[in-house]
């Protein structure tokens, strides 16, 4: 027999905003519960935030996601899950954006997507995406739980600048990042 909780589990909620499918709905929330062992809620799709759009960059800005997912957002933590190309700052794209210790993050499962990406993968295209969207998630709520980048490449926490960084670290956390947040 299972002994009751007698903490709270954390709870992260999912802000899609445009079209995203179900499955990526599934994959987003599968992965935050199997590594963060927490309560995961998904909220309806949402509008694509207004003045996000970078005309310039034919990009939108992340921060702008983020605000949503927090306004919106009833969790502890809040990740919003859009298809869009985003961008923070001086950077070309993002693939997600958190604050450090915030309630509010992002990720974009444009770039997320298979093609002559430069992953390093030999799974099927729906299951590739499936991967990089729980790696990117747990990654996200990582930051707003206070974990920096990790140095350790298998990590979770590890920094991705591209699609075959994503695909070379594990869904979880290394021993020292999840001693950091457990």
């Amino acid at each position: 027999m299972k002994r009751p909780r007698l903490i709270p589990r954390m709870l992260v909620d999912i802000v899609p905003i445009g079209d995203i499918s179900a499955a990526v709905k599934r994959e987003a929330s599968a992965g935050l519960r199997s590594v963060y062992d927490c309560d995961v809620t998904v909220q309806s799709n949402q509008a694509i935030p207004e003045g996000a759009f970078d005309r310039s960059r034919n990009q939108y800005r992340a921060e702008q996601f983020i605000e949503l997912a927090s306004r919106i957002g009833r969790g502890e933590k809040n990740i919003g899950i859009t298809e869009k190309d985003l961008y923070y700052r001086r950077r070309n794209y993002v693939f997600g954006l958190a604050y450090l210790n915030g309630n509010g993050s992002v990720i974009s499962t444009y770039r997320l997507q298979t093609s002559s990406d430069g992953g390093i993968t030999n799974k099927p295209a729906e299951e590739v995406l499936s991967d990089r969207v729980r790696k990117e998630v747990v990654h996200e709520i990582g930051h707003t739980l206070g974990l920096e980048h990790c140095d350790n490449n298998k990590c979770v926490m590890s920094f991705s600048p591209t699609v075959r960084e994503v695909d070379v670290k594990e869904e979880n956390l290394c021993g020292t990042c999840s001693r950091l947040v457990h």
